[in-house]
């Protein structure tokens, strides 16, 4: 395991200048816990959670220009541009008094990850990757989404391939870089937690 338990980065952006940031970018497939864990991580360390597709759809759901316009993209199948996931990401740290984030299912490519260190100016502190085996991640979500007809199993691992083919070099970016905190997603939630427990308690400080 690999973390970094480093005073908060400060940055160049303006966000950054003004509130010290600790910032923890969480990633995993789909069906791989992630959203569970943050909710604990929250719970328990005081974190404010931004999930990068709730961003996206609330500002579909307010019918504002920028919501019209993603709306629009997914329609269409076009991958709404890092520039404005990374702004929705933004306004949601600035409106916060909290500088510790957790910012969930993000980045999704290297281009993400390139915008999100030019406009807000800063790096993630820690990367958290649940790490569970593909056909745990199609069992859980065929177990979560019963019933629904575009969750069979050819679906699934279409939309795994397109994560990993999209995110590993996201991950093994911040490996090289010292910043990526692998977890093992097998086991209960709790026993899960109890993997994720010590990375933040080495950021808090205490054991």
């Amino acid at each position: 395991m690999e973390f970094s338990s480093a005073e908060p980065f400060k940055g160049e952006g303006c966000l950054s200048k003004e509130k010290n940031l600790y910032i923890t970018f969480v990633l995993g497939g789909p069906g791989s816990g992630k959203g569970t864990q943050c909710a604990k991580i929250v719970e328990n360390f005081g974190y404010t959670h931004l999930s990068a597709g709730e961003l996206l759809r609330q500002e579909i759901a307010s019918n504002s220009e920028d919501g019209v316009m993603i709306l629009d993209m997914i329609k269409e199948g076009k991958i709404v541009p890092s520039e404005v996931t990374v702004k929705l990401i933004q306004k949601g740290m600035e409106s916060c008094d909290n500088g510790k984030f957790l910012i969930d299912g993000f980045p999704r490519n290297e281009e993400n990850r390139t915008a999100f260190e030019q406009i807000i100016g800063a790096e993630p502190n820690i990367v958290l990757f649940f790490d569970c085996p593909e056909e745990e991640m199609i069992k859980r979500v065929l177990n979560r989404n019963e019933g629904r007809v575009d969750d069979n199993i050819e679906t699934i691992r279409k939309r795994l391939k397109v994560f990993a083919a999209s995110h590993y070099p996201v991950i093994d970016y911040y490996s090289k870089k010292g910043k990526l905190c692998k977890i093992d997603a097998i086991g209960t939630e709790d026993e899960i937690f109890e993997r994720v427990r010590p990375v933040f308690a080495a950021c808090e400080g205490v054991q």
